[in-house]
């Protein structure tokens, strides 16, 4: 399974981006694909994620929305009312019987 993640970029303070996945190869394996994240210093965490269920971190809960399309492989994940602590490398992550797997990462930037 390979993951290619894009859309990040710069926002301003309560703005708004979205971000995109798209998966190859043994798509049809993988039960959980969403969403971690890791801001400088820290570990990585989880953001959300959705396997017939979506489940958020609190810290985001409310404000991002994650979109898993099952037939096109995908999975979005919509970002609202940015703020300073959404600046991470946010990662695509997927999971199936074999292992997990992770995209390259696409670098978030909020400034007030």
């Amino acid at each position: 399974v390979t993951l290619e993640d894009s859309g990040g970029g710069s926002a301003q303070t309560g703005e708004s981006l979205t971000l995109s996945c798209s998966a190859s190869g043994d798509v049809y394996t993988i039960n959980v694909m969403g969403w971690y994240r890791q801001a400088p210093g820290k570990e990585r965490e989880l953001v959300a994620t959705a396997d017939g269920h979506t489940k958020y971190s609190d810290s985001v809960k409310g404000r991002f929305t994650i979109f898993r399309d099952y037939d096109k492989h995908t999975v979005d994940l919509q970002m609202n009312n940015l703020n300073s602590e959404d600046t991470a490398i946010y990662y695509c992550y997927g999971r199936n019987g074999f292992g997990e797997y992770w995209g390259r990462g696409t670098q978030v930037t909020v400034s007030s």
